[in-house]
């Protein structure tokens, strides 16, 4: 059941708010339950449970930390000594290091290649060695000495270029796994023999079962093999083709029951093993064992993990996929698969008994755990890279804790209780808070959540930390109350167009650039669109309608509490003192009104932002945002003094034309005179330029004259008068108010 841990301070009542003070609207609650979610987090001695529990989990403890960079290869003796494989350290060489019980190191193999790929411990507690690329296998003694060539590649037919991995059987014969070409050897009393080849790139990894049985996966095709190797000339037999390119790692439980790892898509690249060159705290390159090529850094290999198990009877079924995580280890103790994975240093722990459940068991300080074996008394030893490290997983941590992510709560925050959802009491609640990101200083100490006793500061950040005490307990989820404190509301920008009207409830808000739909041809000086910053979730853009005497306002606007907003348009004269309200309760980010309501002259318009739909009156905050000045001008231009008549010199016409002489003035109130026209007879519209041929003034004057051609023959079809003329004038200013006037001309 949901057990609710000690209240802050005594619940909301204690935490000393400020009288008067304004809240955001309601209490939240930040959870956490989810596995992905806990992921997010730290661990110290806690599992992390693929169905969102955490519970105590084995111990992991470093042994030892190497001068380099990777540890390929691990393996164990029945005294508990480790061997480490290694490779890319400062100074390029391959070494094999001895760590006792006790953590001390003894370097026993130091070889001219590059890196130890494998190493294997044997019956008699010799260490085989194998190293890569144009590499070898050697022999020591666990204490070190001069190393025997138990095999070399270049001696045989197939000169494989690469050494992945060994397997001791029980008679002591070291099979090898080869790549470039693909093939396994057998080397028995010093003498090398090929077992099998394949058409795969590489063999990359083997097992020796319990009835010794010889398996094998394979690079390229991704293909898992098994055969007997007691037998004369012994096939091997396909047991599987994952859907991956590449096996990386093999076990068996006690059952028979085979566990393969798989990684990389069958058309990429492959896991790239090996370092060829770099050193630590540097960026190094990885040849991909498929290729001749190579990539820069450590690479991820796209598409994660697959963990697939081959039951003893042969029956292949798939046990789990990790999406972020290269498997390159596995073992099996007390009924649970374990890997050991990379890109983020996770291992992990698959349930064997029941279908689908896994933990995320141990986060390590590194960013591979390239390496995994037995040691005796049943724990495990695991060899990391970036940075190589030794570790040992096993027995019980001496802690159990884990710690969330930090949780950014937008702004000034009042902290309350935690609620858990617990099995068992014996775990310990801790919080603590800050007003930067990082906790790592400028934070509270961590307030144990106990009976109420221990004030949480205020602060915008918090995490929370469990200690699973007894390590009888599981916690499935926590959750942590938060008000909050109220903010006003902003509003970001404010823009004004006239001539436009957006009719309302179309349900758009968002801030986009909004395209007016004129109809064609679009006025001289129209603008067809404005654009507001992004900041408001909206449905799409809008679309408005030409008209002459409407404004539209348009807003955005934002709330860091994420409260719910209504809006007021205020309007005020220039050189007035006083706003006065046009429209309040608006809902949408823009309004439309008759600009016919104002007197013409320069206006500005402000936006008021207010949370008030989340809070009562008294916690009610407003924010508010002033437009830029704009000119309402609804009044036609006014024309004067038109006069027209036919010009002395073409009183007596020569060819049939005679000319028309015509001026007239027009005025303004508010905006300069946008431009004039002329209409002779009903004919087409022509532009007209006022004397001094630049309209920018309030009033202008214009002089011109107008050709017109004489009827021929006398009166025609609709002309009873050819002598008659009308001259028709339009002017617009600069809001395209138009006034006309026309002059009859004989």
């Amino acid at each position: 059941m949901m057990r609710r841990c000690a209240v802050l301070a005594a619940g909301l009542v204690g935490l000393g708010l400020a009288s008067g003070s304004a809240l955001a609207q309601g209490t939240k609650l930040w959870t956490v339950g989810r596995y992905e979610e806990l992921e997010r987090g730290s661990t110290n001695g806690v599992a992390i449970r693929n169905d969102g529990r955490l519970e105590s989990a084995p111990a992991t403890s470093l042994i030892y930390t190497t001068t380099g960079n990777y540890v390929w290869s691990v393996a164990g003796d029945a005294a508990g000594n480790a061997y480490l494989g290694t490779g890319g350290t400062v100074s390029g060489s391959a070494t094999v290091m001895r760590v006792g019980v006790d953590g001390k190191a003894t370097k026993i193999f130091e070889g001219k290649e590059l890196g130890v790929q494998s190493v294997r411990v044997g019956g008699d507690g010799a260490v085989y060695v194998a190293t890569s690329p144009d590499g070898k296998v050697y022999r020591v003694t666990k204490e070190g000495g001069p190393p025997l060539v138990v095999f070399d590649p270049a001696a045989t037919a197939e000169k494989s270029k690469y050494l992945w991995d060994l397997a001791v059987g029980k008679g002591d014969e070291v099979y090898v796994a080869a790549g470039a070409p693909a093939a396994v050897y057998r080397v028995t009393g010093g003498k090398a023999e090929l077992l099998f080849k394949t058409a795969d790139q590489h063999i990359r990894c083997l097992l020796m079962s319990r009835t010794g049985m010889l398996w094998a996966g394979t690079d390229g095709g991704g293909v898992v093999y098994r055969v007997d190797p007691r037998q004369t000339g012994a096939k091997p037999f396909a047991m599987y083709a994952a859907a991956q390119r590449e096996v990386t790692a093999l076990a068996e439980d006690e059952a028979g029951n085979v566990y393969v790892s798989a990684v990389g898509s069958k058309t990429g690249t492959s896991l790239p093993p090996l370092p060829v060159t770099g050193a630590v705290g540097v960026t190094v390159t990885f040849v991909q064992p498929s290729s001749t090529g190579a990539v820069s850094g450590s690479a991820l290999v796209p598409d994660g993990s697959e963990l697939y198990r081959i039951a003893a009877d042969g029956t292949p079924s798939r046990l789990l996929s990790l999406k972020e995580d290269v498997v390159y280890g596995l073992a099996v103790r007390d009924g649970a698969l374990i890997a050991t994975t990379g890109n983020r240093g996770r291992v992990y722990r698959v349930d064997l008994a029941m279908a689908g459940r896994y933990a995320d068991i141990a986060h390590l300080e590194a960013s591979q755990g390239t390496a995994l074996a037995t040691v005796a008394g049943g724990g495990l030893l695991i060899g990391t890279s970036n940075s190589g490290k030794l570790y040992r997983l096993g027995g019980v941590a001496k802690t159990a804790t884990y710690t969330s992510e930090v949780f950014d709560a937008g702004g000034f925050t009042h902290w309350g209780r935690a609620e858990v959802r617990a099995e068992g009491t014996g775990y310990g609640m801790f919080v603590r808070v800050g007003n930067v990101p990082s906790p790592v200083e400028g934070w509270s100490d961590w307030i144990k959540l106990d009976g109420g006793a221990g004030k949480v500061p205020d602060g915008r950040y918090a995490q929370w930390k469990v200690d699973l005490g007894n390590r009888q307990s599981g916690v499935e989820a926590v959750g942590l109350n938060y008000l909050p404190r109220n903010v006003a509301p902003v509003v970001d920008d404010v823009a004004v167009q006239m001539g436009a009207r957006i009719a309302p409830g179309t349900g758009a808000t968002a801030s986009t650039t909004v395209q007016v739909a004129f109809p064609a041809p679009v006025p001289t000086g129209m603008a067809t669109g404005f654009t507001l910053p992004t900041g408001d979730a909206g449905t799409g853009p809008l679309t408005g309608q030409k008209d002459r005497t409407a404004l539209t306002v348009r807003w955005s606007a934002h709330d860091d509490n994420g409260d719910d907003m209504m809006f007021a348009v205020w309007c005020r004269g220039v050189g007035e003192k006083n706003f006065r309200l046009i429209k309040d309760k608006i809902s949408d980010r823009f309004y439309s009104f008759d600009a016919v309501t104002l007197p013409d002259g320069p206006y500005v318009l402000k936006v008021v932002a207010s949370d008030g739909p989340s809070h009562t009156d008294q916690e009610t905050m407003t924010g508010e945002r002033v437009s830029g000045v704009f000119v309402v001008d609804t009044t036609a231009p006014v024309v004067s003094v038109l006069k027209a008549a036919v010009s002395a010199a073409g009183a007596r016409p020569i060819g049939g034309r005679v000319t028309i002489e015509a001026s007239f003035e027009a005025v303004d109130a508010t905006s300069p005179i946008g431009h004039a026209e002329y209409s002779l007879d009903a004919g087409p519209w022509q532009y007209v330029e006022p004397v001094g041929k630049l309209s920018d003034g309030l009033k202008e004057s214009y002089r011109f004259t107008v050709p017109v051609d004489l009827l021929a023959g006398g009166s025609s079809a609709g002309v009873t008068d050819p002598a008659e003329h009308v001259l028709a004038i339009r002017v617009y200013d600069r809001f395209e108010n138009v006034a006309s006037e026309k002059v009859v001309v004989h």
